[in-house]
């Protein structure tokens, strides 16, 4: 009866807020770009990346660097810490994503692509000229090997979406087409970014389970060298098929690109100031404003530089982990973020300069709007109302504290709210319920994770003060992504980044099915039939303001679900780099970003 009653809600908000031309016939055409919303914004027949500069010279390096360690050169699967590098300038996609836009793609590995006005399916045409980097081709059965491989053996982001196409098949002698098998209009734009390899290097080889073969691609690097668990270099390919596109250029324009391992963020800190790497991303404001005053910088061999982005804040503190009875109440949740104090440690940690996240959407338009949800937003919602938690409807704001150590407000509201999930402290002074079982969590950490820790060393004095009394337990990189995966931890430390143009991730992030999939972003367990709906919604949305409303929709079920206890964002990123590297002054919308560092740098040494 329950499940009915949600499919009958869900079919009343697609048909509500998703596309209503489905039954039009509209022609397509071949196209050189797609856009989620709205139509691209460029013509990459001759056109570059406003962020890249075509005159930028080659050569140089950028040695960067990266905490923990890695044990796999296969990033399209679940098992395996990968090495940096191999998925973004190893192996290509048919299309190419632009970072000044919020969700466009414009044609690489694909001279064209194609769909309906539903996207009910997409057709790609590939490029005469597409090379694997030994020199072959890349065909049409590379493709549809890749897709098919990676959509059933791969990471469960990568199966998510192959779950919904019906069929994929060759068309002609460099085309091939795929269909789907409901409205998704994101799906076209997904397949436009899957991997494409080599279907004869992984003949005789498991994908699922392959982690040391070097793979092959058809992008501008190859692995030059690698120390496995330390470092991986590559090296630019001088004969890359696709140098001379009018949208690469400006691009790649680096000899090499290294990633060197550390134990911890302070000891790449120190070799980055020792000049062991060429750019550090500064995470703590303090030291960024109090602590950069070491030789290389006052010498100016080494710049400090602020690159500033319009993109969400994304979701980054404490996860506590639904599936565990001790968290599996709201009003547990809320007392451990009324615990949080949020004031007192962003001042103790970071000076009190970093604004803190207030939902998972901050920082942009698609953030939930403050009081009671209203127009489509409310309407959205009101099918679900009934199982809503307490100011998902009303509005919902984290607390606030004085800044004071003691935090006696907040601390009240929390027992109370503890109190009323059955939770007293005992003469000693130690909370428990009922049946006399204290309430004890464990808290599980990244080993050299020196921001997680020093928020959670100052947190545990709160709880404390409540008759709660966590275990901390720091385990390395390996195990840290272990115990994620399988979901081994009451709380430990997470981050998700959300963009402009959310889609199927989404499903991956929140949705009910990933809830108990290995190796979902779902770390918090949530299983909201409200979630699932505005994650369809907004899928299914045509019209601008009605992905906005759906956005925003599923913004506050999820802010309002007090699954986490947020910490800071910065509304910049803090870069100090060799003077010799160079980065466009024409900064992209996603500022810093995967896509855009380095792939736009260059080097050159200048008197």
């Amino acid at each position: 009866m329950l499940g009915s009653v949600f499919f009958r809600a869900l079919a009343l908000v697609i048909l509500a807020f998703g596309g209503v031309s489905a039954g039009f016939a509209v022609r397509a055409e071949p196209m050189s770009g797609i856009a989620m919303q709205g139509a691209p914004a460029l013509d990459p027949g001759r056109q570059h990346l406003p962020y890249a500069d075509p005159n930028a010279p080659f050569g140089g390096r950028m040695r960067m660097g990266e905490s923990g360690s890695f044990d796999s050169l296969n990033p399209w699967i679940l098992q395996g810490r990968p090495a940096q590098g191999i998925s973004g300038y190893v192996v290509e996609s048919l299309m190419l994503r632009s970072y000044d836009e919020p969700f466009t793609l414009y044609g690489l590995l694909a001279e064209s692509i194609e769909t309906d006005a539903s996207r009910s399916w997409v057709s790609f045409t590939l490029r005469p000229e597409a090379r694997f980097s030994d020199g072959s081709p890349v065909t049409v059965a590379d493709v549809i090997w890749s897709f098919e491989t990676i959509g059933t053996q791969g990471a469960p982001r990568y199966q998510t979406a192959w779950k919904k196409v019906k069929s994929i098949r060759q068309t002609g002698p460099r085309s091939l087409r795929i269909d789907f098998t409901e409205p998704d209009r994101e799906l076209a734009l997904l397949m436009g970014l899957r991997p494409v390899l080599s279907k004869k290097q992984w003949q005789g080889h498991d994908l699922a389970s392959e982690m040391q073969m070097v793979p092959m691609g058809s992008g501008p690097y190859v692995v030059e060298s690698l120390d496995m668990g330390r470092s991986i270099t590559l090296k630019r390919n001088p004969d890359w098929w696709g140098k001379d596109l009018p949208i690469t250029q400006g691009l790649h324009r680096l000899d090499r690109l290294r990633w060197d391992y550390f134990g911890d963020q302070n000891v790449m800190f120190e070799a980055f100031k020792a000049g062991e790497i060429d750019l550090y991303r500064e995470t703590n404001a303090a030291r960024w404003h109090g602590d950069y005053d070491f030789p290389a910088l006052t010498e100016g061999r080494v710049i400090k530089a602020e690159i500033r982005n319009h993109v969400p804040s994304g979701i980054k503190g404490l996860v506590m982990n639904t599936r565990k009875p001790v968290f599996a109440d709201w009003r547990v949740r809320q007392a451990m973020i009324l615990a949080f104090n949020f004031e007192f440690i962003s001042k103790t940690l970071t000076g009190g300069t970093e604004p803190r996240i207030s939902s998972y959407f901050a920082n942009s338009a698609l953030a939930m709007q403050p009081g009671p949800a209203t127009g489509k937003v409310a309407e959205l919602l009101a099918p679900f109302a009934a199982g809503l938690l307490p100011g998902t409807l009303e509005g919902y704001d984290l607390p606030v504290s004085d800044g004071s150590p003691q935090n006696r407000r907040n601390m009240r509201a929390a027992l109370q709210l503890l109190e009323e999930a059955g939770w007293r402290a005992d003469a000693d002074g130690v909370l428990k319920n009922a049946a006399g079982m204290p309430f004890g969590f464990e808290i599980v950490l990244q080993q050299g994770a020196a921001e997680s820790h020093s928020v959670v060393d100052i947190y545990l004095e709160a709880l404390r003060r409540l008759g709660i009394f966590p275990r901390v337990t720091v385990v390395d990189d390996a195990q840290f992504q272990a115990r994620k995966t399988s979901y081994d931890f009451d709380m430990t430390w997470m981050f998700v980044a959300t963009s402009l143009s959310p889609g199927n991730e989404q499903s991956l992030y929140w949705g009910a099915k990933a809830a108990e999939a290995p190796g979902s972003r779902n770390l918090m367990g949530i299983r909201d039939q409200a979630a699932d709906a505005m994650i369809a919604a907004l899928l299914s949305a045509q019209a601008p303001e009605d992905f906005t409303a759906a956005v925003q929709a599923l913004d506050r079920v999820l802010t309002a679900g007090r699954y986490v206890i947020p910490i800071w964002y910065a509304p910049v990123t803090r870069i100090a780099h060799a003077r010799e590297l160079h980065f466009p002054a024409r900064v992209p919308l996603y500022g810093d970003w995967p896509g855009v560092t380095p792939d736009a740098w260059w080097h050159e040494a200048k008197e």
